[in-house]
């Protein structure tokens, strides 16, 4: 018996929502007195060995070059397989990309219960039980599992990363790779940003802004900040921006440490994919703007006036520091 943590990786490098499902899983498996492991899929230029000081003890990679891109079906089957190889009674994804288009066909397969989008650990003082946001982030359930074998996928930034001592040991896993049938002929790559789904701080414009011409305010603080950029879906229909920046319930889901949102009014849908920043700061000269009610803390006045002035106190205070 054991917890099987699926570490996420891209391009070779483990991605940073895989520390916080590591961090989560090994805290799931202290709960059930078993131990915790991780699952890497594809080859990897990185030391999984450091992986050991997230908690786990031992690391499976099916280190298949077919792996390298994400296929779901392809990659459905070979946890699952994984999983009835190493034992596991509880999995463990982060609900990214990949975890969301992957967790219900493992869960399928191994006809498995499955709780999409987990917030907290589970309890198991009677039975076991996953807490879960619902309706947008606007309630939460309480989610029983009670089949042989569960899956837990975590939403991002939900659990605090603890990292101590320790080495995993990496031990290759032989199963089956069937080939994809999907096939990959091109990659589109955006390069030198920061990546919104990865990124601690986003700062977000909106309509306010007037125009693709006014956007070099937004992207001046940004990079003071070393922040992602992102927008509101109406700016991304007017091709003020690229469509990949999009933030919101029909765009990115993202859940920074720090949400900035300039000049965007905060329709429900758009509050749906980000109503999960730990801190949310709005600038709007809107004072009955909506997005007011949802935020930790708000600036009522123009951002042309308010963003270049905030800038320059960030650079007064990265320069004196």
């Amino acid at each position: 018996m054991s917890v099987l943590i699926f570490i996420d990786q891209a391009e070779g490098h483990v991605k940073k929502s895989s520390y916080e499902a590591l961090s989560y899983g090994s805290q799931v498996a202290k709960q059930l007195g078993v131990a915790a492991e991780g699952l890497v899929l594809g080859t990897v230029s990185d030391d999984l060995s450091f992986l050991g000081k997230y908690g786990v003890s031992k690391i499976h990679q099916v280190a298949n070059e077919a792996l390298n891109t994400v296929d779901t079906q392809v990659y459905a089957k070979a946890i699952a397989d994984a999983v009835n190889a190493s034992g596991a009674t509880v999995v463990v994804l982060s609900h990214n990309t990949t975890g969301k288009a992957v967790a219900a066909r493992v869960s399928a397969r191994l006809k498995a219960g499955l709780v999409a989008g987990a917030i907290a650990l589970p309890d198991t003082t009677n039975g076991f039980v996953v807490k879960k946001s619902v309706f947008s982030g606007k309630a939460f359930a309480n989610v029983s599992i009670t089949s042989a074998i569960k899956i837990i996928s975590l939403n991002p930034n939900s659990f605090h990363v603890v990292a101590g001592e320790g080495s995993a040991t990496v031990s290759p896993l032989n199963i089956d790779v069937t080939a994809g049938k999907v096939k990959v002929t091109a990659t589109n790559k955006v390069s030198g940003e920061v990546s919104l789904t990865e990124a601690d701080i986003v700062v977000s414009g909106g309509r306010g802004l007037k125009g693709p011409e006014n956007w070099g305010i937004l992207l001046d603080l940004a990079k003071e900040l070393g922040a992602a950029t992102a927008c509101s879906r109406p700016v991304g229909d007017a091709h003020w921006r690229p469509h990949h920046e999009h933030v919101g319930q029909t765009g990115v889901q993202i859940a920074p440490n720090l949400y900035i949102a300039i000049g965007i009014s905060g329709a429900i849908q758009h509050l749906a994919g980000v109503n999960r920043s730990k801190v949310m700061v709005v600038i709007n000269k809107d004072p009955e703007a909506p997005f007011f009610k949802a935020a930790d803390y708000g600036i009522v006045g123009d951002a042309f006036e308010v963003v270049p002035k905030l800038t320059e106190e960030i650079k007064k205070m990265k320069a004196n520091s």
